[in-house]
């Protein structure tokens, strides 16, 4: 039968559509549809080294000694992103006509370059360049929340072309805004909530409980666990979290580095394998910046990974309730039998 579940976190409804639901291997993308996506051209790719004067100048690089910015020589280069969303200098100030309201669109976009191989993929990346992708985005992310007008940061992947990946070259992107996301202070709120009536973290103990019930866990190590979420929005959706309390990304260790990157490749390997590398969007929730509160200490920081298997259609835009015809249970259950010892050979 349906089932309506309630999002412990956000307080958000979900149906899981057990009469119309779809088996994992339901949703494995075809190679023809995968190779379409695959049309950039190394040689014009702005991203590949040798190119580098197609991009703008880095602001961010991890590279091999005695090399310059914006040559050749680089494992991991942060640009601003070409076509910004947000602007650093954008100048204004806020404005309330009547019931309208808006702000200057001041702000940071920048995009990192994960890896200088053109076809390279997450999962299969060797794991010190993995975590370099990692030192890369908690960089930035604490340059950036030292500025005091912004108020969050966002990073985000986009992988295949339904995800809203625009190049194929690995990359992610780090969007810093002004304002704090309605759905992020949602949940700070219902964290607060939760510690007054329980004098313990939501997070915690919906850590703890995954845990303990074991069925919807994907995959732990020492600092992390994986897992799809009993609300779950969409098929295979899986959260990261630390086991350790942090509510901002920025906090995060060096020795957390690399087992949250082990614990990625996991999780994305294991994706890669089952359903043959669908389009994803792999997305940080962490506390505001430049806004450090007893409510916001309360925030849990964590990824959250999106795969883009479903439409979103009228019922979801009209009612803010998704559909997801895959329970987390069997989601979960698939996952933790994928082999990634059997991914294809030619993946760098």
């Amino acid at each position: 039968m349906p089932e309506f579940r309630q999002d412990p976190i956000t307080q958000n409804w979900v149906i899981i559509s057990t009469e119309r639901a779809k088996r994992p291997s339901d949703f494995v993308s075809s190679k023809d549809r995968e190779q379409k996506e695959k049309a950039t051209i190394k040689d014009t790719c702005p991203f590949c080294p040798g190119n580098e004067e197609q991009t703008p100048p880095e602001v961010f690089a991890l590279r091999s000694p005695n090399t310059r910015a914006d040559t050749p020589g680089w494992q991991v280069r942060v640009v601003p992103n070409k076509f910004a969303a947000l602007l650093p200098k954008e100048k204004g100030r806020e404005q309330k006509v009547g019931l309208y309201r808006s702000l200057p669109g001041k702000g940071v976009h920048e995009v990192i370059i994960e890896i200088p191989e053109h076809e390279a993929s997450f999962p299969n990346y060797p794991p010190r360049q993995a975590v370099r992708v990692l030192q890369a985005w908690r960089q930035r992310y604490l340059q950036h929340s030292q500025q005091g007008d912004l108020k969050y940061i966002q990073i985000f992947k986009n992988q295949g072309q339904i995800a809203g990946a625009s190049l194929e070259h690995p990359h992610s992107q780090l969007l810093a805004t002004p304002l704090v996301p309605p759905t992020v202070a949602q949940e700070i709120r219902r964290a607060q909530e939760y510690l007054k009536e329980k004098e313990s973290c939501l997070f915690c103990d919906l850590l703890e409980r995954e845990m303990q019930k074991g069925v919807r866990v994907v995959a732990f190590n020492k600092k992390f666990l994986a897992f799809c979420p009993y609300a779950s929005r969409f098929p295979f959706e899986t959260w990261i979290f630390p086991w350790q309390h942090q509510s901002h990304f920025g906090e995060i260790e060096d020795e957390q580095l690399e087992d949250l990157a082990a614990i990625i490749q996991d999780v994305l390997g294991r994706l890669q394998m089952a359903l043959q590398d669908p389009p994803f969007n792999l997305v940080l929730r962490s506390a505001p910046v430049n806004e450090e509160t007893e409510e916001t200490r309360g925030y849990h920081w964590h990824f959250e990974l999106l795969p883009r298997l479903t439409t979103v259609a009228g019922f979801e835009y009209g009612t803010g309730i998704y559909i997801n015809p895959t329970p987390p249970e069997l989601a979960a259950q698939f996952l933790t039998q994928a082999n990634k010892e059997d991914e294809n050979d030619g993946e760098t």
